[in-house]
């Protein structure tokens, strides 16, 4: 990723955090990288997770959103309907799936 990229992808990712408006465009070239690159991702959902709190995180709160531990909602990651394991942990990181 260029620079120049990073720096248009950032600028997009402090749009969603303080939930200014962003294209269509500009989420679906956004979704693109965070598809092919973990480190898009997870800046992704950290805007994600800023966005829903719209509060400056203090104390324990921004010690668990500087670790980036996963989902701030957990209905995003929960399927009921997935009875197997295997199906469970389809939409798990790269490396926990190889585990």
């Amino acid at each position: 990723m260029t620079p120049s990229t990073r720096l248009r992808l950032q600028e997009i990712l402090e749009r969603i955090g303080q939930n200014r408006p962003v294209a269509l465009a500009e989420r679906i070239e956004l979704q693109k990288y965070a598809d092919r690159d973990r480190r898009v991702a997870d800046w992704l959902r950290q805007a994600r997770r800023r966005q829903l709190q719209q509060r400056p995180a203090e104390g324990l709160d921004q010690l668990l959103e500087g670790l980036n531990l996963g989902c701030a909602e957990p209905d995003e990651t929960f399927r009921p309907g997935d009875d197997d394991l295997e199906g469970w942990f389809g939409g798990a990181p790269d490396w926990l799936r190889r585990s």
